[in-house]
């Protein structure tokens, strides 16, 4: 089904607005688009849609425990989001959080990053992947699978590696505790990748096979390459001015060196990594928001129950 924005926000427009300003400050992301009627208009309908499946998902427990004759207890409902760098995901995936821990069905939702599950720098290097970082092969996929695994099958507590976007590798010492929460976000580049066919012809798991709903955030190819290079320059008087940023030798670039630096890294890293694995996960979603050049969402697609 594809749904423009007026259609799509009509679904919720009974539905009270559980934010208020402060909440859409803290929630944006660098550069991005967000305000309270876009809240209100895309992600709200998102939200009842999401937590109508987390109660069906519920119902259909308890009915095969029925007839079964078993008592299993309630697992974790996950939510996969994918997209590009740039692109919003990260900010589509907060506020999900923060709207679905409003329902009365899911006060404790959870939201992780693939970031954790890269290889640390050190590993990369001898890999020779350092400059694939966020192509898949940069990714501990066993890691992953296990973390994911074990939070759907109810595990009482499930740790994951912390990565910091300062220091641009794990951090050694620190971990995301999660504990069985009613829902889990997993938010990343390649979420929604298909399982690997291996040498004898058969696949295995992919980490989107423990997904009870998948989102792919999407834009024009030219629209995400302009975001990347627009955040890559208010990077340099924020995050880059860090003296313990990865990136801290772009702080003084000029603004046509950062801008030629921003473009040189998109077109051998990102946009690469969009159009060979990121893009082509697009159809393997459940649903599609699709966004215009002001960071919009401007229409939904649906894949029908």
């Amino acid at each position: 089904m594809e749904l423009e924005r007026e259609t799509w926000a009509r679904l919720a427009s009974s539905i009270e607005q559980p934010f208020d300003q402060a909440d859409v400050d803290r929630l944006r992301g660098i550069g991005e688009h967000l305000d309270l009627r876009e809240v209100a208009e895309v992600y709200l309908p998102l939200s009842r849609l999401l937590s109508i499946h987390v109660d069906a998902a519920a119902h259909l427990r308890r009915a095969s425990n029925d007839f079964l004759g078993e008592s299993t207890r309630r697992t974790p409902f996950v939510i996969g989001v994918a997209g590009s760098v740039a692109v919003g995901k990260s900010t589509t995936a907060r506020v999900l959080q923060e709207m679905l821990r409003r329902w009365p069905n899911t006060p404790r939702v959870e939201l992780v990053t693939t970031d954790g599950f890269l290889y640390p720098n050190a590993e990369l290097r001898r890999r020779g992947l350092m400059e694939r970082k966020g192509f898949p092969e940069s990714y501990d996929r066993r890691a992953l699978l296990r973390f994911v695994a074990d939070v759907k099958s109810g595990a009482p507590e499930v740790r994951a590696p912390m990565y910091s976007h300062l220091t641009y590798d794990i951090l050694p010492d620190e971990e995301v505790v999660v504990r069985r929460p009613d829902v889990l976000i997993m938010e990343g580049l390649n979420v929604l990748a298909p399982p690997r066919v291996r040498a004898d012809g058969t696949t295995g798991l992919s980490v989107s096979d423990f997904f009870d709903y998948s989102i792919y955030v999407d834009a024009k190819t030219a629209s995400i390459e302009q975001w990347y290079v627009e955040r890559f320059m208010r990077l340099r008087s924020g995050a880059f001015a860090d003296p313990k940023s990865y990136f801290h030798r772009y702080a003084t670039l000029s603004d046509a060196e950062a801008e030629e630096t921003a473009q040189d890294i998109w077109d051998r890293i990102n946009g690469p990594n969009l159009e060979q694995n990121v893009r082509p996960t697009r159809g393997r979603a459940k649903l599609v928001m699709s966004k215009d050049v002001g960071h919009t969402v401007r229409r939904v697609l649906l894949r029908k129950v």
